[in-house]
């Protein structure tokens, strides 16, 4: 009596793929396995356009058993230096993921015997440095917006959006984002923002912060001078950008300010200040996998080892 095999609930599958299945017919059985990692839409999109250059490269009708680590380092000399498209080292290093995924399914699915992209270095590529501010032109810049705050025209929404993001490091798009009633001042001495997220998906990056203590009475300016009704800032994150614009114009700023620009220089402060990594982890809306980069990037730039 021969017994019957069932596959595990969580079990890796690859239906009707065999060693003899050609490389485009695994990759057709390999979008539902993709699809059901819950990928995003960018990523989804980027590893069907890798694996269209694969079969570009390799033919259509290879079968799958036959490829080798020797074609799939062919294949990655060839986005480098044959194809005649600049390949960059990030593009490189997604596309060398892409052929580990893949051949890696098809191998834990028994669909081939062994995996030829296990072999294949991957080289992870890290992004230049961003830049952040120096204590002094920290300084010039928070002079400024003081300056425009208290001048012969009043505008504290400089000083407001400045302060925001340099105490709290959040996104431009998560300062958008910001309605009034996420702002809690029922305790002046510890005024909080709530970090919101209308897309369920994101509801893990929903978090509560600190706001400097001062800056309820630069709030209270600001109300009165502009008078929002709901968000925040009722503007385009433009107009925000040109306030950034001039600040740092006003502030003598070689290489400019932008909201990215005042979230790394939070961030590095908060590192040097003796912040727990995985606190500004969090603080920051980073997801364990973001964080190994960022982190190390934030090390670098504090001068501090991780």
């Amino acid at each position: 009596m021969s017994e019957e095999r069932t596959a595990e609930p969580n079990a890796v599958t690859a239906p009707g793929i065999t060693p003899h299945s050609s490389l485009r017919t695994a990759i057709a059985a390999f979008q539902p396995h993709m699809e059901q990692r819950n990928l995003s839409p960018h990523t989804f999109k980027a590893f069907n356009y890798d694996l269209q250059l694969l079969e570009q490269f390799m033919g259509a009708g290879i079968a799958v058993g036959q490829v080798s680590t020797r074609d799939l380092n062919a294949f990655l000399k060839w986005l480098t230096d044959e194809r005649g498209v600049k390949c960059s080292p990030k593009s490189l290093a997604r596309r060398v993921t892409t052929i580990k995924v893949f051949f890696g399914w098809l191998a834990e699915a028994g669909a081939i015997p062994e995996d030829p992209a296990e072999p294949v270095i991957h080289r992870p590529v890290m992004a230049p440095l961003p830049r952040i501010l120096s204590d002094s032109e920290a300084e010039r810049v928070l002079g400024v917006t003081e300056l425009l705050r208290r001048g012969e025209k009043p505008d504290a929404r400089p000083h407001l959006l400045v302060t925001l993001i340099l105490f709290t490091g959040i996104k431009k798009g998560e300062c958008m984002g910001i309605i009034l009633n996420h702002i809690d001042l029922s305790d002046p001495d510890q005024p909080f923002l709530w970090v919101r997220y209308a897309n369920p998906r994101r509801r893990h990056k929903e978090r509560k912060l600190l706001l400097p203590s001062m800056w309820p009475a630069t709030l209270a300016e600001y109300r009165a001078q502009y008078q929002p009704e709901s968000a925040l800032f009722p503007c385009t994150a433009r107009n925000l950008e040109y306030v950034l614009t001039d600040v740092a114009g006003r502030a003598e700023l070689p290489h400019g300010l932008s909201f990215e620009m005042l979230r790394w220089t939070c961030a590095v402060g908060d590192y040097r200040a003796g912040m727990q990594a995985d606190r500004l982890r969090q603080k920051l809306g980073l997801s364990k996998v973001s964080w190994r980069e960022t982190g190390v990037k934030i090390a670098k730039l504090a001068g501090k080892p991780l």
